[in-house]
């Protein structure tokens, strides 16, 4: 099925173009291409003409109407209850005076049903005249619904905030574990929680929230548990589903998922939040909440450990605050530091005898306040403090947080810089598709396929933008997929560099493969993929030409590709930082060259599932070495036949 419309003009031959220098892309007439576009909206589009006759009726308008469209063509559809007939025909009037508008209303099914839209209505234009009336018809129940997840979400991760401040406020053991696993029910909507201790090779349940009080301090072999499972993974969270009547959680009535979250102390685990759920099911939120909390829980909890410790045990105070993965500092009733353990120098950079009888490098928060601040280096620290009423000492404990505020500044560039790359290509695809609608009669022949070319131009660009997004959230969502075949890396290599020397007149294409390279291992669609990306590099980072070489050579048991440039290159400490997601190492470059800083992530992604890695080197003379490792077949040679 398609969407159909009213035209009284021939339609125009084929037209067709030529897409990068890759091959042939379709390109049809203007009819073709205007009823693929409606056909394709996941919104009803109606079309009329000044006296509301339907011009337009695509599927989407039959799917939420009830309507086919050859009932519709050329008569007034049924579709405005009476009681709003007056309110239509003033709104279409706002809008024939040049007044787009967008509206609430009923509309009506061809059952009777009464239907709640969203109605965006606009002047549908002839040249400078106005022919008609554009309506894209939506429901408005999926806007309330996308607005209540928003809030939803901003109010949990407010929520969330609050949770973390008040356990790294909290340093008694049991408090700050029965807040972690009260806090756990409330954020994800999870019936009952838990948190267990890592100790050694076994697990012990420490703190329970609507279970059976007997269940607290119950231990298991680590080995058989489902911590032991998430630990195998490699992730921080795990969701397990199914016959769980084996497991000590069992105790809770309807139990059927259980979600986990891994605490870890400097890198290392150190226990496990558990939410258990028995009439729910949870969703992406509810695990990336679980997660966030499950990382500050373990710390917490460390932190809660360690000042008891120092309050019991006065003289392994020492050992304590060295263990300590945050940094601790106990100031005396003037401010002044009297203790200062090595994670506290690690983060501020400031060694004990520098920082002992002086005030700390930021400010300090009242007991139970945290306070956030920014230190000279750069770095962030969330700093809390706990007062010890014997002593009237307060203890200081602040923590590095410099890779979430990176995430979230990372996050808000990506957004930034997303728009504009989306705002660049829309705003002249819609230029030029304009000039055509309005200038068409009055174009040469030449003229009309040089801007359809621009759009289709402009629409690959969009497309390939798209696909590194999508690429970019399956890689860290660690769901990228490949096929582990042998496969002919030269034949690869060959098409991939086949139609460059064409492409820019600054640019000297080199290829050097030799006869005989062996097979590879891993997924050639995938490897074509990351040889696009490095050739597409390399293009655009040696803005003022050069030679871009590409060259490949088995090593050992692997199999090696280099492609090298001439361009602006990369410095040292921003060689590893380029694989990362959103990262474009220089601010001034960023606008000049574009992207999103997706691309080297997905190459180094796609590498990786394959076996193999890729890296960035100095080019010697200047410019760039991206380094390409696959593992190779040398038994079998690229002059053999595969079957």
């Amino acid at each position: 099925m398609t969407a159909a419309y009213r035209t009284d003009r021939p339609t125009d031959p084929p037209r067709h173009g030529h897409y990068g220098g890759v091959g042939d892309q379709w390109a049809g007439s203007d009819d073709e291409i205007a009823s693929a576009v409606l056909a394709s909206s996941p919104n009803a589009v109606v079309a009329l003409d000044r006296d509301q006759t339907v011009l337009v009726w695509n599927d989407a308008a039959e799917r939420m109407f009830g309507y086919p469209a050859h009932e519709v063509l050329g008569r007034r559809a049924p579709i405005v209850p009476d009681e709003l007939v007056a309110e239509h025909n003033a709104v279409l009037e706002r809008v024939r005076t040049g007044e787009p508008v967008s509206l609430r209303t009923k509309r009506l099914h061809r059952d009777g049903t009464v239907l709640d839209l969203r109605v965006d209505i606009g002047s549908l234009r002839l040249g400078s005249a106005v022919a008609g009336y554009v309506c894209v018809h939506h429901s408005a129940r999926a806007d309330e619904l996308a607005g209540h997840r928003m809030a939803r979400r901003a109010r949990l991760v407010r929520r969330l905030t609050d949770v973390v401040a008040d356990v790294n406020s909290e340093l008694e053991l049991p408090a700050v574990l029965d807040r972690i696993s009260a806090s756990l029910t409330e954020l994800t909507g999870a019936d009952a929680g838990g948190f267990v201790l890592i100790e050694g090779d076994r697990l012990r349940l420490v703190s329970t929230y609507q279970l059976p009080e007997t269940l607290r301090g119950t231990t298991t072999d680590l080995r058989t548990s489902l911590v032991d499972k998430l630990l195998r993974t490699g992730r921080t969270v795990l969701l397990q589903s199914g016959d769980l009547g084996d497991l000590v959680w069992a105790r809770l009535p309807g139990l059927h998922t259980i979600a986990l979250g891994l605490a870890a102390v400097g890198g290392r685990p150190y226990g496990a939040l558990y939410a258990l759920f028995a009439r729910s099911t949870p969703g992406h939120l509810e695990l990336e909440l679980l997660e966030l909390l499950a990382g500050h829980a373990g710390i917490a909890v460390r932190n809660a450990v360690a000042y008891q410790e120092a309050v019991r045990q006065r003289a392994h105070e020492r050992a304590v605050f060295d263990a300590s993965a945050d940094g601790i500092a106990v100031l005396d009733q003037e401010a002044r530091v009297i203790r200062w353990n090595p994670a506290a120098a690690a983060l501020t950079g400031l060694p004990a005898e520098s920082v002992v009888g002086s005030e700390p490098p930021f400010p300090v928060p009242a007991a139970g306040e945290k306070v956030t601040y920014q230190l000279a280096n750069g770095r962030w620290l969330d700093v809390v403090g706990a007062r010890i009423e014997e002593t009237g000492e307060l203890v200081v404990d602040f923590r590095d947080v410099t890779a979430a505020k990176e995430l979230e500044e990372a996050k808000d560039l990506f957004l930034a810089t997303t728009s504009h790359e989306l705002r660049t290509p829309i705003t002249i695809v819609r230029g030029f598709a304009g000039t055509l609608d309005a200038r068409w009669d009055k174009m040469s022949d030449a003229e009309r396929r040089s801007a359809v070319r621009t759009i289709a131009e402009r629409s690959r660009s969009l497309g390939e933008l798209m696909d590194h997004l999508l690429l970019g959230a399956r890689a860290g969502a660690d769901e990228l997929k490949v096929r582990i075949e042998a496969f002919d890396l030269a034949e690869r290599i060959e098409g991939a560099t086949l139609g460059l020397p064409a492409l820019s007149d600054r640019h000297r294409v080199e290829v050097r493969v030799p006869d005989g390279l062996p097979y590879v291992l891993g997924d050639a669609l995938a490897t074509d993929i990351v040889l696009g990306q490095l050739l597409e590099n390399a293009f655009k980072y040696s803005p003022q030409g050069g030679l871009i070489s590409v060259a490949a050579w088995l090593e050992d048991e692997n199999v090696v590709v280099v492609v090298d440039d001439e361009g602006v290159g990369i410095a040292p400490p921003d060689r590893e930082r380029i694989f990362e997601r959103f990262v474009q190492v220089d601010s001034g470059d960023r606008r000049r060259f574009g992207g999103v800083g997706l691309g080297l992530y997905i190459v180094r992604s796609l590498a990786r599932a394959q076996g193999g890695d890729v890296s960035a080197h100095a080019r010697p003379g200047g410019g760039t070495r991206m380094r390409l490792v696959l593992r190779g077949t040398s038994s079998i040679r690229s002059d053999t036949p595969m079957r």
